[in-house]
């Protein structure tokens, strides 16, 4: 490899296009020693601004229904009313085209007996309400509202008294058609005052105007109050329903991708002993269905948005990452984010040139952010050469195989002469994950090439040989109890020794042809020992793995790169034992993600508190989290895909599995996935048998 010429600090900024972020954490001084203990290093400081500002909290999310159909987006509370406080409201491309939409029938507010999701984009909320005179204890009026992220809400009221019921019925309205931005950052203006239109009410600002539409039209609306009023007749056991449309004027309805014939996801299914495996891959395909938006550029290609409802935009790595872990049900997704991606890659003269820009990521109180860019740029080869063994057409791959080209030769610029990818911050740290990421773009990039008969795999080949040697001397910390990898070694050739969930990339290798895993940084004895440190208390939290060991400085169960559980992680991390034949700890990993699934409704947030499980216990939320969530999402089909043991060589004409033989879950069947272009189902046994029950034609299996 070539010595690279050292990225400078802007150069950097300019390759990962930096986004403020939404919230910064505050970090305090490291906690004094324990005497008799270890000196560690002390952390690199991240860059702070001149001014220092307290941070403000994000409006919390963790109690909202969401429902998302992107570009449309609508938050809600448990009472089903909007009021206008916090993220409530119906969203559109990022802004807010109603904030308040409050119920009154008969001068009174429903009693909220029940609110629930629906699906992925509606939720329900039913109320009572007590409407005849001299009535009894018992509610007469049953009120059911279904709210969608298309910008629709129906609401129906179902009699049971034994008289007919004239009811008068309030809708108040409301909007500041505020950015998301702003709701985040506390900086949202007043109510606009509303006009009258011809079935509802109208707002508008200088960027943009909104209506509410009523359907039947109201029988009275008042534009000072934004109110919409209706008096409905109910006869004994008989029923009036109300329409609500929500419309940014100039804007046709909202048409989600993920409803498009052209969805790119295969309608898979689960079945099995275990009930939650079929309601979390029905969650998971839902999630991921409503988290997809198309490229302006080129509609016809699509991708994930990162999650609802802080990051509904493109977020490369996340983007990268979650179509890897989405291949078993088609390679569609992981074409539209390919495509959408390259379109972004710098090109030109420079050490940037070939990098896929993304911005930079917190990475915990030891480390300075990390580069998503470096990141992604390592994912693209790795999801096109995965791709490929998934099915992937050869037309598609040789016109995406240039931009992975590009990715690999800065990989070769970047690592020079040496033998690490260094940090693209001049000083910084050599980062453990990143050496994961590179070994693993270097060895499935050079199947890439050689399978298309392309140059310069032999290099990569040789470098990922070298990397390892150096690597399981220099980045392995012995100690009594077997030792640990360093997180990162700094520029004086010290170790940051702490643990997190960031190590267990270096068991995420990859897939080859004819069934093979990659092989990985480390040898079978740390391998073992990795094992061990993931599947102890301190990592396994009995809900997932931590981000950060307990007994780590800087520990905060609720820090999302020191503590809490990231689901995506997790999963990474029970495939990779299960890969490398470590089931007891995997086991207890996936028993603990999927008992958080089923307590969050089986859709699973970005990440939630990392404290202890206990009996009678549930999962903690974190305030902050998205949820869905691209990369949790596709999560949900990495756990199960893995515990059948998929291995496609679409090009080979074979597929190998390699189920789990504990069989953690009793019998497992997937129905409906994809494995070179065609519809793919398997069933494991309770003895970790599996057996194809359909495949595409020609389809052998692989030993």
């Amino acid at each position: 490899m070539h010595q690279p010429t050292p990225p400078s600090a802007d150069n950097c900024r300019t390759a990962e296009r930096p986004v403020p972020p939404l919230r910064s954490e505050a970090g305090g001084p490291p906690p004094a020693p324990t005497p008799g203990a270890p000196t560690l290093p002390a952390p690199l400081p991240a860059p702070t601004p001149s001014t220092p500002r307290r941070p403000r909290d994000l409006p919390p999310a963790h109690d909202a229904l969401i429902c998302v159909a992107l570009p449309g987006l609508v938050l809600s509370t448990a009472d089903g009313q909007l009021a206008g406080r916090g993220l409530e409201g119906f969203y559109r491309a990022g802004r807010r085209l109603l904030s308040r939409c409050h119920l009154r029938i008969a001068g009174r507010e429903p009693l909220p007996v029940q609110a629930r999701m629906a699906s992925a984009d509606r939720a329900r909320f039913t109320g009572t309400l007590r409407a005849a005179p001299h009535g009894g204890p018992d509610p007469d009026v049953v009120v059911e509202r279904t709210r969608s992220a298309d910008g629709t809400e129906t609401i129906t009221l179902r009699s049971a008294a034994v008289h007919p019921l004239r009811v008068p019925v309030e809708i108040t309205l409301g909007t500041d058609l505020a950015d998301l931005s702003a709701i985040a950052s506390g900086t949202a203006g007043r109510d606009l005052p509303a006009g009258v239109r011809a079935s509802g009410l109208r707002w508008s600002c200088p960027t943009a105007s909104v209506s509410v539409t009523a359907d039947p039209p109201p029988s009275d609306a008042l534009a000072s109050a934004g109110m919409l009023r209706w008096q409905l007749d109910l006869p004994p056991g008989g029923s009036a329903e109300l329409e609500l449309r929500v419309r940014l004027d100039g804007s046709g309805p909202v048409r989600p991708a993920g409803r498009a014939t052209t969805n790119p996801l295969a309608p898979a299914h689960a079945s099995g002993d275990d009930p939650r495996i079929q309601a979390l891959l029905r969650a998971s395909v839902e999630d991921l269905q409503a988290l997809l938006v198309r490229d302006p550029a080129r509609p016809a290609d699509m991708h994930l948005a990162a999650g609802a409802p802080w990051r509904c935009g493109l977020a490369p790595a996340e983007a990268l990452s979650a179509a890897r872990m989405t291949l078993p049900l088609g390679t569609r997704l992981a074409v539209g984010t390919l495509r959408t991606l390259a379109r972004t890659q710098l090109t030109g003269p420079g050490p940037q040139c070939g990098m896929i820009p993304g911005p930079r990521r917190d990475a915990g109180p030891h480390l300075p952010p990390g580069c998503t860019a470096t990141e992604a740029t390592l994912l693209f080869p790795v999801l096109l050469a995965e791709a490929r063994r998934w099915g992937l057409p050869e037309a598609e791959t040789d016109e995406l195989l240039p931009a992975a080209e590009r990715c690999l030769t800065w990989l070769g610029q970047a690592v020079g002469d040496g033998t690490y990818l260094p940090d693209p911050q001049p000083g910084g740290p050599v980062r453990c994950e990143t050496q994961a990421h590179a070994h693993r773009a270097a060895l499935l990039g050079a199947d890439l090439l050689d399978a298309c008969g392309r140059p310069n795999g032999t290099g990569l080949r040789q470098w990922a040989e070298t990397l390892g040697s150096a690597f399981r001397q220099e980045f392995w910390i012995d100690a009594p109890g077997g030792g640990r990898p360093a997180v990162a070694r700094l520029p004086d050739g010290r170790h940051l020794p702490h643990l997190g969930a960031g190590v267990a990339h270096l068991l995420d290798t990859g897939l080859l042809g004819a069934g093979h895993q990659a092989p990985g940084l480390l040898d079978k004895t740390q391998a073992e020992q990795l094992a061990r440190l993931l599947g102890g208390p301190s990592m396994d939290s009995g809900w997932g793995l931590r981000s950060l060991g307990t007994k780590e400085p800087g520990y905060n169960p609720f820090g999302h790169r020191h503590g809490a559980v990231r689901v995506h992680e997790t999963a990474l991390a029970v495939a990779g034992l299960i890969s490398a034949g470590y089931e007891k700890q995997a086991s207890s990993l996936l028993q603990g993600l999927l008992a958080t699934a089923e307590a969050f409704g089986h859709r699973l947030p970005e990440m939630y508190a990392g404290e202890q499980r206990t009996d009678g216990g549930a999962p903690l939320p974190h305030p902050a989290a998205c949820r869905p969530t691209a990369t949790a999402a596709a999560a949900g089909i990495l756990l199960l895909t893995t515990l059948a043991g998929i291995r496609p060589d679409a090009p080979a004409g074979t597929v190998t599995l390699r189920p789990v033989r504990s069989a953690p879950l009793g019998e497992i069947v997937l129905t409906g996935l994809r494995v070179a272009g065609a519809p793919f189902s398997v069933r494991v046994s309770r003895l970790g048998l599996a057996m194809v029950e359909e495949a595409a034609e020609g389809l052998q299996l692989g030993s």
